[in-house]
Parts: structure tokens; C-alpha cells; sequence
């Protein structure tokens, strides 16, 4: 359920966040808040990377040691916890579209799970973001094929294939063989149309 009115609006008046210690008031929470939402305005995010980027931008201004740092960092903490209980950091949400959007371009599950956990999303979320990752993954391989002009999207149908290069193609993207040679078996587009109907 998606949450109305600005980021900046849904991040204020929830109870329970820590005040700035002294020792913090280089980063107090107003700063912090300032940086957060700046982000959330251009970018979507899951919570731990939230937390990440502004634990650099809190160790850029203070450095990676000290009281100074360690009290932001009870701070980031509290603004993390806060945005998640409003619905302004929803993990779940941040996993399912990146998914969509990476299947869309013809990006692999294995891709995608792994670019889900470098922003903080763990194998269950990534998983669940998925659904069935065969299905997925032989949708992905058709749309990756189209792209870069594999198998039965070559640009010249007729010249002779080079089933090596493409299957390492198919590889470095992160595709299981067998779905590889599921694709480029097909003699056209319908075929791969049928194909993934067969599937579904």
C-alpha cells in the first residue's frame, strides 16, 4: 500500500527517535534528515542502503572514529527505524520493482539477486521479489537475446551462428545454460513467443 504525500511529509512526527547528543551536534538529526530525504527524492532505496550512504556522508564530515561518529550512527539508526515504521523505506517494495524493471531489460535472477544484496536485500527478499525464478529467468533470456541481437534476433538470419560466443554471452550475464540453449534453439521470434508460453 503505497503511502500518500511527499517523502519529507511522511518522514516527520513519528515519536520515539533519540535526541543529538552533544557529542553528535556536528550530525545532529536535522542534517541527517536533510541527506536522507535529498536521497529519497532522486532515488529509491532499501533501508540498509539508506543507512550506508549516510554513514559515508557521515564519515566524509567526521571521519570513521570517535564519539562524534558513533553518536550519528545512534542517530542514522533511529531515522532508519522511523522511515520504516511511516512506509517511507519498505524493503519488499525497493526488492519487487528493481526485479521488474531488471527482468524487463533482460537482466538474469542471478543478476538481479545479486544487485538486491549489494543494497541490503537478503536472499529471502530477493527470492520473494522473483517469484519463479525459471520462468523469470527464460523471460529475461528472451529479452536479453532480442537486445543483443542473439539466436533468432540476428540481425542476419542467415548467416551462420556462432553458438560459442553467444552461449558466453548468455553466461556473463548470468544465465543458466540450459536456458541459454532453450532461446537460441528457437528458429525465430514466435518461436521464443511460444516458448515462454509453454512455460507460463
Amino acid at each position: 500500500m503505497r503511502h500518500k504525500g511527499s517523502p519529507r511529509q511522511r518522514a516527520r512526527g513519528v515519536p520515539g527517535e533519540r535526541t543529538p547528543t552533544a557529542a553528535a551536534a556536528a550530525v545532529d538529526r536535522a542534517l541527517l534528515e536533510t541527506w536522507a530525504l535529498s536521497y529519497l527524492e532522486r532515488y529509491a532505496s532499501s533501508a540498509e542502503n539508506l543507512r550506508l550512504v549516510l554513514e559515508r556522508r557521515v564519515q566524509r564530515r567526521l571521519g570513521s572514529d570517535g564519539e562524534d561518529a558513533r553518536g550519528a550512527g545512534g542517530l542514522i539508526d533511529a531515522l532508519v527505524a522511523r522511515y520504516r515504521a511511516t512506509g517511507l523505506l519498505d524493503d519488499a517494495a525497493y526488492a519487487a520493482s528493481r526485479a521488474k524493471s531488471g527482468l524487463a531489460r533482460g537482466r538474469s535472477p542471478r543478476r538481479i539477486a545479486a544487485g538486491l544484496a549489494a543494497k541490503g536485500v537478503g536472499s529471502a527478499g530477493a527470492a520473494a521479489a522473483l517469484g519463479d525464478s525459471g520462468n523469470a529467468e527464460l523471460a529475461a533470456a528472451g529479452v536479453f537475446a532480442r537486445r543483443r541481437h542473439l539466436g533468432p534476433f540476428r540481425r542476419d538470419p542467415t548467416a551462420a551462428a556462432d553458438s560459442r560466443r553467444e552461449l558466453t554471452a548468455f553466461a556473463l550475464a548470468g544465465f543458466e545454460r540450459h536456458t541459454a540453449e532453450a532461446v537460441l534453439a528457437c528458429a525465430d521470434e514466435a518461436a521464443v513467443a511460444a516458448l515462454l508460453r509453454a512455460f507460463e
